[in-house]
């Protein structure tokens, strides 16, 4: 059984009873699913009370049983992790391995979190007056307001839920309203987990109206945002005008370098399976190739031979390494790169349009010799489309993979220290990884960049947008 969609307010489950809903459906087939319901502006204000009048007593819990909370959380996910993965299939339409791998991430990293949560600690200043103490507290900053989207459900909610709570913060949450079940799903196994009434709240509704209201009530002191760059903008101008705290994670179009000193065959296999995951509907997929001209063709090849075998269709059937794109409007996008790619030269040399006429899937698609100033080059595709060109020295690929205004992941392949340390130091970027994937752990910080954002999710960086710096100096 799919997901019984609900509002989650004050510690309460609430369904349609008369609300606005709108239908979710799956992108495999264009079934509908279920109906969501809408918060009215009433449960808005309702969600936003609970969560103030709830961080007068949560930010006074102790650490050690807001971790056991938590830590209670992260096990009833471990156990329901199939059921919840399995709803992620259906409304989103990633792999089912994809989905449990994503639901067992989450309790990863409530489990961070918790355990975390019970060292923030300040510090004591050595005073220059012996009659004088002077020291340093971190606070919670109070309620947070927080919107996730819809390509990692489950996982980029729990980021922001877990780290709120483990700071002492109490939180109202605006999920994808296109993949609603994994916050649903979130939300009972915190309430399960014994979280108090109002620590955390679940809203749903169109989605500049609800972030609007939210971000513009005073009883909101910090945001976060994981989305594209120009909703990100807006966002953060909305926010700063209120002079609130706020942590955006956008967008970016991340750069690959395979220099010619690389284990070619080793590069192509991990690329082509990190590129196509999620249907390429990931804020850090490989999206940019830059290859070196020596080692160009074999690299190519191997990749077509393993896009090639790659099995395409619904997330739950036996096999499948790519499902659907999210959405049906995400098919013509698609097929935009594609149709530029063609018009300025480029080689399409495997896929380039729909697999079926049912559901949205789009086919793994490679595209060669596309000019630098194409769509391809300078407009992240979110989907599983990859563009490959040469280069040939190291200044040069590494100004081209600088060249546009995001910096969020990057990714380098070679066995030279030389070139290593060279794009690493020289790489505009917030994460870069060398001949491996290494990035979005619990225990490391994940954020970009320039356009792609600020501020850090995971590590101990993440509580830096949760907490405020207190100096409190004392004359004995």
């Amino acid at each position: 059984m799919y997901e019984t969609l609900s509002l989650y307010i004050d510690g309460q489950f609430t369904g349609a009873e008369g609300r606005k809903t709108q239908p979710v459906t799956n992108p495999a087939d264009g079934s509908v699913l279920a109906q969501l319901p809408h918060a009215t502006r009433e449960d808005l204000d309702r969600a936003l009370a609970a969560a103030q009048r709830a961080f007068g007593e949560w930010k006074r819990v102790s650490p050690l049983e807001r971790s056991a909370i938590l830590r209670k959380a992260a096990s009833l996910l471990r156990e329901r992790a199939k059921d919840i993965a399995r709803n992620i299939v259906l409304d989103m339409g990633k792999p089912m391995a994809e989905a449990v791998g994503e639901v067992l991430s989450c309790a990863e990293h409530t489990e961070w979190n918790a355990e975390e949560g019970r060292r923030i600690y300040g510090r004591v200043i050595p005073p220059r007056n012996d009659q004088v103490r002077q020291f340093v507290v971190r606070e919670p900053v109070g309620v947070c307001a927080a919107f996730t989207p819809w390509n990692f459900p489950a996982s980029q909610a729990i980021r922001k839920i877990a780290a709120a709570l483990a700071s002492g913060c109490t939180i109202v949450l605006k999920g994808p309203e296109d993949a609603p079940s994994a916050c649903v799903a979130l939300a009972r196994a915190f309430h399960d987990a014994g979280l108090p009434p109002g620590v955390l709240n679940l809203v749903w509704g169109v989605p500049p109206e609800v972030s609007k209201h939210l971000i513009e009530s005073p009883i909101v002191r910090k945001i976060s945002f994981t989305g594209s760059v120009p909703v990100g903008r807006q966002l953060a101008a909305m926010a700063a005008q209120h002079m609130k705290r706020s942590t955006m994670e956008l967008g970016g179009h991340s750069p690959v370098i395979v220099f010619d000193d690389a284990d070619v065959e080793r590069a192509a296999d991990l690329l082509q399976a990190f590129k196509f995951r999620n249907a390429g509907q990931v804020c850090v997929s490989p999206t940019r190739f830059y290859l070196h001209e020596k080692i160009y063709d074999r690299f190519l090849a191997r990749f077509i031979e393993k896009t090639r075998e790659m099995k395409v269709g619904s997330g739950l059937e036996e096999g499948v390494k790519m499902g659907p794109l999210a959405h049906e409007r995400r098919v013509p996008q698609m097929e935009a790169f594609v149709e530029d790619a063609n018009m300025r030269g480029g080689c399409i040399e495997l896929g380039g349009g729909r697999v079926s006429e049912a559901g949205s899937f789009f086919a793994p698609t490679i595209v060669t010799n596309v000019p630098d100033d194409s769509l391809l080059m300078t407009s992240e595709p979110f989907g599983p489309i990859a563009p490959f060109v040469r280069f040939r020295d190291t200044d040069e690929v590494i100004r081209r993979a600088n060249s546009l205004p995001y910096g969020l992941a990057s990714y380098v392949f070679t066995t030279s220290l030389k070139n290593a340390h060279a794009a690493s130091t020289g790489i505009e970027a917030g994460m870069v990884n060398i001949n491996h994937f290494g990035m979005a752990l619990a225990e490391t910080p994940f954020g970009g960049i320039k356009d792609s954002g600020w501020g850090s999710e995971g590590g101990m960086e993440t509580f830096d947008g949760y907490l405020n710096t207190k100096f409190v100096t004392q004359l004995n």
